[in-house]
């Protein structure tokens, strides 16, 4: 099944990428993965093709990939699985668009921090969507003992998650730089 996502994360898991989007035409999350196991993506696996090359995938590309079937996973049901095919760019989208796709959850996945997987397997906590491009609030980028943290605000709850994104450090504002 050929299809066109907007790309919104393509972030580092193990060494290889963890690539997600949604469809443009339904807003459906889509998780590309390399195997029925939930496998990131190697490099060679997130290239795209247009007329001046292949180049890796970058948020907000639309990219039409071709997936062979649903394969979700009980933390992740948003996961499908890859052809060999190579992808294809199919421009972009602006930033001010990215409002056109925001999801409103009323908490992501409850309250805390974590979610346990025992807690998934058990089923006391049922994971129906584990992928959110959300608008936080109080965005707070920091290292604690030199772990990615991104902390803020969401429907009136207060969150402290991992980051995997690549170019955290990029984002990041240096002691010296802050503007007051």
């Amino acid at each position: 099944m050929s299809t066109t996502i907007v790309i919104f994360a393509n972030s580092v898991k193990h060494g290889k990428h963890c690539v997600a989007g949604k469809v443009v035409n339904t807003q459906q999350w889509i998780r590309p993965v390399s195997d029925i196991n939930g496998s990131e993506l190697s490099d060679q696996q997130c290239l795209y093709e247009n007329p001046h090359g292949k180049f890796k995938v970058k948020p907000l590309q639309k990219i039409e990939m071709t997936l062979s079937k649903h394969v979700p996973l009980i933390s992740q049901p948003e996961n499908y699985l890859i052809s060999h095919e190579i992808w294809q760019q199919r421009y972009i989208i602006e930033k001010s668009e990215i409002l056109n796709y925001l999801d409103t959850p009323d908490s992501l996945w409850g309250i805390g921090n974590r979610v346990s997987y025992a807690q998934i397997e058990c089923r006391t906590v049922n994971i129906e969507q584990s992928l959110y491009l959300i608008r936080a609030s109080d965005l707070l980028l920091c290292k604690v003992e030199g772990k990615r943290r991104a902390a803020f605000s969401y429907a009136g709850i207060n969150y402290d998650l991992p980051v995997t994104d690549p170019n955290f450090e990029k984002q990041l504002i240096e002691p010296d730089n802050q503007q007051i």
